[in-house]
């Protein structure tokens, strides 16, 4: 694995070519809108989007926070009559169905940490359904002499309790380079993660949604730069009797820098530094405990029908940040020779993933990801050490805005016992946007 990683990074970086499958889909996508114009000589629809506008709609498809599972830009689209307004409301209609055996995960997402160490005999098999991913969301974009650019973006998915409330995902406004509002954490990279049928995705997978002020000018011709401040949020192992949690009252900061070439094609390094509070209850003090996390990140195309994506996080106190350790308190644990103190463990995740496009709109994803948990004191002998999950997907684009996809996955969990058991489980699901 040592030497896979940087072999996969040295391939994405040094990658380049001719224009991708994905981008072939794209613009069909993009020559399938429709647009309503609204000024004094009434309503007119056009057929196809002029090329004086598909730049407009370049950034629904190639957002450097959008990953694949994200709806594509609406079909109608409202404009005003000088072409400064554009409006657009539009939605995904999801449904997955997946079918666990010999071992199965109490979890409409499929995680190795949630594999049961001691299963139930009568939960041996699972067969189970979700609308959740389903969602409705709302765009406007313009451009204008004063703020140049500018877009706001809300999305409300149906992934709440039982997968059908209705909740706010993502809530946020854009002037030139600054965002502001509720969106995808900048430690995050969602472009590099494969596409799965499985909505957990890769076990290492960062993808927290905070309310957040970020700046991330281009400063060079291929080279971006961000910076962010965000809300926190902490997981941390308060027991109650020694420790207790603490409301968060610093900020989490995180930065990136990104080299790009061609379209949908980059290496990003992204960090975050945060401070989590707890109180020790034996001493009657509050404390804080520093924590930090980096992310080399990295997606390309270094031939035609092939994309290669390939994430190393690394950090102490960052697991509330996604990945399997998000199903558990991993943020600050309980330090066994210090009662009342708590400590930041370390982790280390990674993900390797191949896209192969037998067409623009047919082609198959095969990912291998795991996520070590590598505390630094005596641990529970039961406690989770590591998980794999490798997991093969194929997609079909029938028609632009309809996707079927079908996936079988292989997940193992291991305990620092050295206790292990394995998972399985074959899912489908269809969506069609809109």
């Amino acid at each position: 694995m040592k030497a896979i990683l940087p072999i996969a990074m040295l391939c994405c970086a040094l990658a380049a070519g001719a224009q991708s499958p994905a981008d072939v889909q794209a613009d069909s996508l993009m020559a399938d809108h429709r647009i309503i114009s609204l000024g004094t000589g009434g309503v007119q629809v056009s057929m196809p989007v002029s090329p004086e506008l598909r730049e407009r709609f370049v950034n629904f498809y190639y957002d450097q926070f959008r990953h694949a599972q994200d709806p594509e830009a609406p079909y109608f689209m409202f404009m005003s009559k000088d072409s400064g307004l554009m409006m657009g409301i539009g939605g995904v209609v999801r449904m997955r169905a997946w079918y666990d055996w010999a071992g199965s995960v109490p979890a409409n997402g499929f995680s190795p940490i949630l594999i049961p160490m001691q299963p139930d005999p009568a939960q041996r098999r699972h067969l189970g359904t979700t609308p959740a991913g389903t969602c409705l969301y709302f765009r406007l974009a313009g451009r204008s002499g004063l703020l140049g650019d500018y877009s706001a973006y809300i999305e409300a998915n149906f992934n709440g309790w039982q997968g059908r409330d209705f909740h706010l995902k993502k809530a946020y406004v854009t002037v030139r380079d600054v965002t502001v509002g509720y969106a995808a954490s900048t430690f995050s990279d969602p472009a590099a993660v494969p596409s799965t049928v499985d909505a957990a995705g890769p076990s290492n997978k960062l993808a927290r949604t905070s309310v957040l002020v970020r700046y991330m000018p281009r400063v060079a011709r291929h080279v971006t730069v961000g910076a962010s401040v965000e809300a926190p949020e902490q997981q941390i192992d308060a027991d109650g009797v020694d420790t207790k949690e603490c409301s968060v009252y610093v900020p989490d900061f995180a930065a990136l820098v990104q080299y790009d070439w061609g379209r949908g094609q980059h290496v990003r390094l992204s960090g975050i530094v945060r401070t989590m509070a707890y109180r020790d209850l034996r001493s009657g003090r509050n404390r804080s405990v520093p924590g930090w996390g980096v992310q080399l990140s990295s997606v390309s195309n270094p031939w035609a029908p092939l994309t290669l994506y390939a994430t190393v996080n690394y950090g102490a106190g960052y697991a509330g940040m996604g990945g399997d350790l998000l199903a558990g308190a991993y943020d600050l644990i309980a330090d066994p020779g210090r009662p009342g103190r708590l400590y930041a463990p370390r982790s280390l995740g990674w993900c390797v993933g191949v896209q192969y496009n037998f067409r623009p709109n047919l082609f198959a994803t095969l990912i291998g990801s795991q996520t070590r948990f590598l505390p630094g004191k005596a641990i529970s002998p039961a406690e989770y050490k590591y998980g794999l999950l490798g997991s093969l997907n194929i997609f079909w684009n029938p028609v632009p805005r309809v996707q079927l996809g079908a996936e079988i996955d292989l997940a193992k969990r291991q305990d620092f016992s050295r206790d292990h058991r394995y998972a399985r489980r074959v899912g489908i699901m269809g969506q069609l946007s809109f």
